[in-house]
């Protein structure tokens, strides 16, 4: 028998070469199964080409390495393929705009000069040389500008307030004080109105008092206030209509002295509710209303106002003005509001106007600039999810209404709900020190310390779907939402 020679080292590798080869390629498939934005190598360099930030798919493999699997093959999460995840789709989800706001801010012209340098975008009211304005309230000189109509009247008067009418009319952006409109122009401000003014004693005689000058106008208020006097409702009338008390009087000063106010408005169209229903609110009357046939949507809490809706409410409405004259508590807990605070509702609504509509106009202009260079490929390529063996990770976006400037936030595949989805927008605001855009307009009473979600929208629902008509029903709902809408993006609204 021979004696067996011991192989060579340079006869082993041949024999090992064809697993060595297994394990890479293994290795490779394991990574790109991760990632269920990557079909391939190929696309990974692709998208790293078309984006103006470098691709970091070789960085993020890196990091996945790392990661220790089980015998069974599962990867053992404890926070950070996720967070990986998170900071990869903060680097690949962000692509540079054409257009900087800050050198090259919105433009609307066919208005007075003025530069809204507190806006969060850009804003420049007037002409600019060499500029091609984005909107005007004009006739547009350029097919690109788009036509604003901008009215705080009733479209019971002025028909070009209607939207659909407006609309027809080749208007391409509405300012009325429709929340349905683009941009609501609403009467309603903290700043005009000392709406949380203490109560002052109501030593007039008379229930009530109104101030009435148009006797003409389109609804049945002036049948509404006879019909209340033959009721036997005392009313000092300060107006031309029925005038029994001279008008030459301060208004809100005026309505301090009484326990009800008329605020009969011109005409009854949903949203409409003037300066009569809001000074109503500083004097620490009762608003009876005539007007917006959706008036308890402006109430500052339950109970606070009452509404003829028709003509048949007005026996109704007089009882309970003499139930309330009479019995001091009824009364006390109807104005109780301006003890204890507004609701949130009431509060959301009126923090509104704390952004000039001026410069609304103009986060709305650059949002839609924004939403259409979207569109290109470019874009459109962002992986806005990242997808491993432990679950998917979407990148979402979320800013305060009023302010232009997107938030990052990120939601797990199987965390995918409203309550989670409201704890990362907190989470975020709360991480930056946000300080709400009302903070300053608010009467101190009302500021508060703490952030407090009101609601939680897509960008561009009007403000009457996202106060009132909006909501996402079901976790589900908002799963649906953010898969179909890849980056999606958010406004909230703080109270």
């Amino acid at each position: 028998m021979g004696t067996q020679q011991p192989s060579t080292p340079g006869k082993r590798w041949p024999n090992l070469m064809p697993l060595f080869v297994g394990l890479v390629v293994v290795a490779e498939i394991a990574f790109l199964g991760r990632l269920d934005v990557v079909k391939n190598v190929a696309t990974v360099h692709h998208w790293a080409s078309t984006f103006h930030f470098p691709s970091t798919s070789v960085a993020l493999e890196d990091s996945f390495a790392s990661v220790s699997s089980s015998s069974h093959g599962a990867v053992e999460d404890d926070g950070g393929e996720y967070s990986r995840c998170e900071d990869w789709l903060e680097r690949e989800d962000t692509i540079r705009y054409s257009r900087d706001f800050t050198t090259y801010p919105i433009i609307v012209s066919g208005a007075e000069n003025q530069d809204w340098s507190t806006c969060s975008v850009g804003c420049k009211f007037g002409s600019v040389a060499k500029r091609v304005p984005d909107a005007t309230f004009k006739l547009p000189q350029q097919p690109s500008t788009a036509v604003v109509h901008r009215s705080m009247e009733s479209s019971k008067y002025y028909i070009e307030n209607n939207i659909n009418v407006a609309r027809r009319r080749g208007y391409n952006i509405l300012m009325t004080t429709s929340l349905s409109s683009d941009v609501p122009v609403g009467y309603f401000s903290w700043a005009e109105y000392d709406i949380m003014a203490p109560i002052q004693p109501k030593n007039e005689t008379a229930l009530a008092a109104a101030f009435i000058s148009n006797c003409v106008a389109h609804n049945f208020r002036l049948q509404a206030l006879e019909m209340l006097e033959k009721l036997g409702i005392k009313i000092d009338s300060y107006g031309v209509c029925h005038q029994n008390r001279d008008g030459k009087v301060d208004k809100v000063e005026a309505l301090k002295r009484y326990k009800f106010s008329f605020a009969f408005e011109n005409s009854n169209e949903e949203d409409y509710v003037t300066e009569k229903f809001f000074q109503s609110l500083v004097a620490g009357a009762i608003p009876v209303v005539v007007g917006a046939p959706n008036i308890q949507d402006f109430a500052p809490s339950p109970g606070s106002v009452l509404h003829i809706k028709e003509l048949d409410d007005v026996e109704s409405v007089a009882k309970t003005m003499k139930f309330l004259a009479t019995n001091p508590d009824a009364f006390n807990k109807s104005v109780s509001w301006k003890y204890d605070g507004p609701s949130d509702a009431f509060k959301a609504l009126v923090d509104m106007a704390a952004v000039h509509s001026s410069c609304r106009l103009c986060i709305f202009l650059a949002t839609k600039i924004r939403e259409k260079e979207e569109m290109a490929l470019q874009f459109q390529k962002r992986p806005c999810k990242c997808t491993t063996r432990s679950g998917t990770v979407y990148h979402l976006y979320v800013r305060e209404r009023g302010r232009f400037h997107m938030e990052s936030i990120f939601l797990r595949s199987g965390r995918l709900t409203l309550r989670e989805l409201e704890s990362a927008v907190l989470s975020k605001f709360q991480s930056v020190n946000h300080t709400p855009l009302w903070k300053k307009e608010r009467p101190e009473s009302l500021r508060g310390d703490n952030l407090k979600i009101y609601r939680i929208y897509p960008v561009g629902l009007t403000q009457r779907q996202a106060l009132y008509s909006f909501r996402f029903d079901t976790d589900a709902d908002l799963g649906k939402h953010v898969e179909s809408n890849p980056c999606a993006k958010f406004e909230v609204i703080f109270v």
